[in-house]
């Protein structure tokens, strides 16, 4: 466990090279990635989401593809098409960008709902289906989304089941002041991405997936997970609220911030910090909420305080 701590801790100081001040999205986007998830980054231009999945990509030694999502995108030019080749007189198929281990979709929501479902089967089955022929996506699988706030022109809302499909929704923030002077300094002469170095090997990331599910978690907090979810559909703001994807979601997001941690089991505290980051994309809230101002994160942390938390008699830590 210590091994695997020191190689994310590599990981992060690497991405801090670049990154300044968003240690905890990146710790974060770890937790996805090691869990074998899919991360949507969310908020306004210019703040660095691009370039976190870049040096991300670019610490992890896989192969890294991007997809820039533009209005007149086709489902082809995502998963790719079946092209005939005249000398074997059949289809050959041309694998898009999305078969890749490390994949960036560029500002999803400015392409169409049509070419956005493209990404539904990959993200879920890891795999394509173009004509009729399944391809599997080699793992370990990862896609990290960035969008634009759907209030910004020329956006399209992403579909309920896409957001689903997205183990945590994370928003980077603007930085600091003196965060933002060190942007600066930092690229006064260069580039700060463009020399770093990958730190951790593919076959070291699956090793530290592998690891992540033998995390322990005990019964207790497994129905803790599910009385918060289960909740999430009784609140009075809420229309539709999590389903049980989003109870596995939580689970695996805990078992995964617990490894990154460096534990071997999960807490009560891991599963409250996490909820946010899991469950608020996927509530559809009421128009009542909308009109009094309340936000899916709001509702999440009023569920936290309504649900009973597991005592320690009733968990034993291995």
């Amino acid at each position: 466990m210590e091994h695997m701590n020191k190689q994310i801790e590599h990981v992060l100081t690497n991405i801090d090279q670049v990154m300044i001040g968003k240690r905890e999205v990146a710790t974060l986007s770890i937790v996805a990635m090691l869990a074998g998830g899919h991360v949507l980054l969310e908020d306004v231009p210019g703040v660095g989401k691009t370039m976190m999945v870049r040096t991300l990509a670019k610490s992890v030694g896989t192969d890294f593809k991007r997809i820039q999502f533009t209005p007149d995108l086709l489902p082809s030019d995502v998963v790719g098409v079946s092209i005939y080749n005249p000398k074997t007189l059949s289809f050959e198929f041309r694998e898009g960008p999305i078969v890749g281990h490390i994949v960036l979709a560029d500002e999803i929501n400015r392409t169409s709902p049509k070419t956005q479902s493209a990404l539904l089967e990959a993200m879920e089955e890891g795999s394509v289906t173009v004509d009729g022929e399944t391809v599997h996506i080699p793992k370990p699988f990862f896609v990290m989304a960035t969008q634009n706030p759907i209030e910004y022109e020329g956006t399209y809302p992403l579909p309920e089941a896409q957001l689903d499909r997205f183990l945590l929704k994370i928003k980077m923030g603007y930085p600091t002041f003196d965060e933002e002077v060190e942007v600066l300094r930092r690229a006064e002469h260069h580039e700060p991405i463009t020399s770093l170095q990958s730190v951790i090997t593919i076959d070291e990331l699956r090793e530290l997936q592998a690891q992540v599910k033998e995390v322990h978690i005990e019964d207790s907090i497994k129905a803790y997970i599910v009385d918060i979810v289960r909740n999430t559909r009784l609140d009075q703001y809420v229309y539709l609220g999590a389903s049980p994807r989003a109870s596995l979601a939580l689970m695996r997001a805990a078992q995964s911030y617990a490894f990154v941690q460096g534990r071997s089991f999960v807490t009560p505290d891991d599963v409250q910090y996490l909820a946010k980051f899991v469950l608020s994309h996927r509530l559809i809230l009421k128009q009542e909420a909308r009109y009094e101002q309340i936000e899916a994160e709001e509702i999440v942390q009023r569920v936290l305080t309504r649900v009973a938390v597991p005592t320690q008699k009733a968990m034993h830590y291995e």
